[in-house]
């Protein structure tokens, strides 16, 4: 309901507000309504931060992915999309090794994080990353 939100939305950061402001005001037009409130609410609950590394993500660097797919069944359904760096998100559908190896390397990912990319990965159907 409006009512509930607003009581959500007066316990959310003041920086994390100034991002949600941000990504309303972008523009995806091949995207459906409820994914663009679902990527709303997920940053919110994440507290904006990337669900592999944990940083902190400005409107600028957040990428909104599919766990399961559209193309392999998934939906824009809340439970099925994650708050990701963009970075990260190039990373788990990256399917040119050398490409791997080097966004692995400057992004500075760690053993945790490569299993939690190799799981994504899986669920897309490709093979873990190394």
């Amino acid at each position: 309901t409006s009512t509930g939100r607003e009581k959500i939305q007066k316990k959310i950061r003041s920086d994390i507000q100034q991002e949600i402001s941000q990504i309303m005001k972008s523009k995806l037009p091949t995207r459906s309504v409820e994914y663009m409130d679902n990527r709303i609410s997920r940053y919110s609950m994440k507290m904006g931060k990337c669900e592999i590394t944990g940083m902190f993500l400005s409107a600028s660097e957040v990428h909104c992915h599919h766990y399961i797919p559209s193309h392999l069944g998934g939906s824009d359904k809340f439970n099925n999309l994650r708050i990701l760096h963009k970075e990260i998100h190039k990373l788990i559908h990256q399917t040119e090794t050398t490409t791997i190896y080097t966004l692995i390397n400057n992004l500075g990912i760690t053993e945790p994080m490569v299993q939690k990319i190799n799981q994504y990965r899986k669920q897309c159907g490709l093979e873990p990353s190394i």
